[in-house]
């Protein structure tokens, strides 16, 4: 192989792991760009909110892997927005709620039915304010989902596609995205899997939506559900819970343990049920374009 053909492919385009190579180089230079221009103006507008630390961290970085896909799409592989599914079609609202209602409810109605099996346990929560409490999560929760799916469903799966096709390019960065995980609270072999299973599910919302917003909206949503309604752990992370919680009461197989109802069968079951109704609903769209 010349050195021409080690850096290109035979057409002339830039190989996958050059490309990926280059959207780390680009996404590292853009946090870098971000965390000094918008850095201080973050901190000082969520510290008046009650949130720091890992909040500010997580805004400054979504908005690295903004930079990093810019950078990649228009300056190295001069490709429009739709080949990362964030064009302006993807921002339909209907996609975007229809994203956010299978988010809830795969992870809702699992939840539900450890609550009705007794497995889950309404306890009492510290003093607070519901409505201002949800605020603070959903600012929190909200760039920590845009920032996985530019990770593991943005950039990377739009390139790996090319060369792979989407089976093998959602194994690859659903396996990824439960690799992330490892280092969260509470992490078991068991909640890891449940992860990746989850990013299977993230992956069909995008494969049957076309939509990186949908993904990233069915993403916060079921973090939402778990942390805003519930008030259980998130991903082994406890977040505020106010006036009231509910508590792990059953056995960890099925309740997730410290990890929360995500890492339980319950929640499988859930993700494998949204898998299914998603291919399902990609099938009736696409009758419906044919006719």
């Amino acid at each position: 192989m010349n050195a021409q053909l080690f850096f290109r492919t035979e057409s002339g385009s830039l190989r996958a792991v050059w490309r990926v190579i280059l959207f780390f180089i680009a996404s590292l230079g853009a946090y870098i760009v971000a965390d000094a221009i918008l850095g201080p103006i973050i901190t000082l507008v969520l510290n008046a909110v009650g949130i720091g630390g890992v909040a500010n961290q997580s805004w400054i970085s979504a908005a690295g892997l903004v930079g990093g896909t810019v950078a990649c799409q228009h300056w190295i592989d001069h490709r429009p927005w739709r080949e990362v599914w964030l064009d302006r079609t993807a921002a339909r609202p209907r996609l975007l709620s229809f994203g956010f209602a299978v988010g809830a409810v795969a992870v809702g109605i699992p939840i539900v039915a450890l609550i009705a099996a007794h497995w889950l346990r309404l306890d009492t929560g510290a003093p607070g304010s519901l409505v201002a409490s949800a605020a603070r999560i959903s600012i929190f929760l909200l760039p920590a989902a845009l920032f996985e799916e530019l990770l593991t469903r943005g950039y990377i799966l739009s390139v790996l596609r090319e060369s792979w096709g989407w089976p093998a390019s959602i194994v690859a960065t659903s396996v990824g995205f439960g690799m992330l995980h490892l280092a969260n609270p509470g992490a078991t072999t068991q909640s890891v899997v449940l992860v990746t299973l989850a990013g299977f599910f993230l992956a069909g919302v995008l494969y049957a939506t076309k939509s990186l917003y949908a993904a990233w909206m069915a993403h916060f949503a079921w973090n939402w559900t778990m942390a805003v309604l519930f008030h259980t752990a998130v991903s082994g992370i406890p977040l505020e819970s106010p006036r009231y919680r509910y508590v792990d009461a059953g056995p960890d197989w099925a309740t997730g343990g410290e990890w929360g109802p995500e890492g339980g069968v319950p929640a499988g079951l859930g993700m494998g049920a949204g898998i299914v109704y998603l291919f399902a609903w990609r099938g009736r769209s696409s009758r419906r374009r044919e006719t």
